[in-house]
């Protein structure tokens, strides 16, 4: 199992701006669920911006399969990673499984149209999300929870080997974010390597095979999660209290539970 995706020693700040992070690095392998925690505004999304090559790093580089994304056309780039925004509307009443469909945009020539084939794998993905019945809904008339899996939909229609999602579950309601869990665990075992940017440990505990935390324009902590995930890490990370509760028969995995009532000044 290989690297798919690495960064090195990248920093990035916007032009007369403080760096937003400075000196990361990491390695994401085939397969793996790589999930990023921290506070808010420690750059976890615009490490993801730059994974994707939306925009580029002040400092270091990404690696793309062992090649720097630097070199490569959009195109290219589009066709092996899926980017999921934190938040992205359309003002236009586009169709559901349109904008599904337009995930095979980097598939097709600047001329040509979707092909029934195209259309089956958007299909194919508004099943996996389990929102076939919304197909034929405008999605201006859509609930933003349902607007974020459409989005998820429509990365997975774009088949790509490396799905980046900025918080993909923050507008689910419970049953809607198992869903999507279920969903990543699903793609990872078919050989997809994807990075999830989360406000949640426990979903990061549940679907990771490698987490690291962001804190004060580094990385705090990286490794396993039930490693990286501690009562310690969490204290220092997001100044609050938690516990960390093993769960025995039938569940089996830990979980991470907020003190109420204890905030660090």
């Amino acid at each position: 199992m290989g690297s798919r995706i690495s960064v090195e020693d990248i920093t990035f700040n916007y032009p007369g701006g403080a760096p937003v992070f400075t000196g990361i690095t990491l390695t994401v392998d085939e397969g793996c669920v790589y999930s990023l925690l921290g506070p808010n505004g420690t750059g976890k999304s615009t490490l993801l911006k730059c994974m994707a090559g939306l925009i580029s790093p002040s400092h270091g580089r990404v690696l793309l399969d062992g090649h720097d994304i630097a070199g490569m056309q959009p195109h290219e780039i589009a066709r092996r990673i899926g980017f999921v925004p934190q938040t992205q509307v359309s003002p236009f009443p586009f169709l559901v499984r349109d904008i599904v469909l337009m995930g095979r945009a980097a598939h097709l020539g600047p001329f040509s149209t979707p092909s029934s084939e195209d259309e089956e794998i958007a299909a194919d993905a508004l099943d996996r999300i389990g929102i076939s019945h919304l197909a034929e809904r405008p999605c201006t008339e859509i609930s933003g929870g349902e607007w974020q899996l459409v989005l998820i939909a429509r990365a997975i229609a774009q088949r790509p080997g490396i799905l980046l999602l900025d918080e993909p579950t923050s507008h689910l309601d419970l049953g809607n974010q198992v869903r999507v869990l279920n969903v990543i665990r699903g793609l990872a075992e078919d050989g997809m390597t994807i990075v999830v940017a989360t406000h949640f440990p426990d979903h990061a505990l549940l679907t990771s095979s490698q987490v690291a935390i962001l804190k004060n324009q580094r990385i705090l902590a990286m490794g396993g999660p039930n490693e990286v995930i501690n009562e310690d890490t969490m204290r220092r990370a997001y100044g609050t209290d938690v516990r960390i509760v093993n769960l025995g028969d039938p569940i089996n995995r830990q979980i991470c539970v907020p003190v109420a009532g204890w905030v660090k000044p």
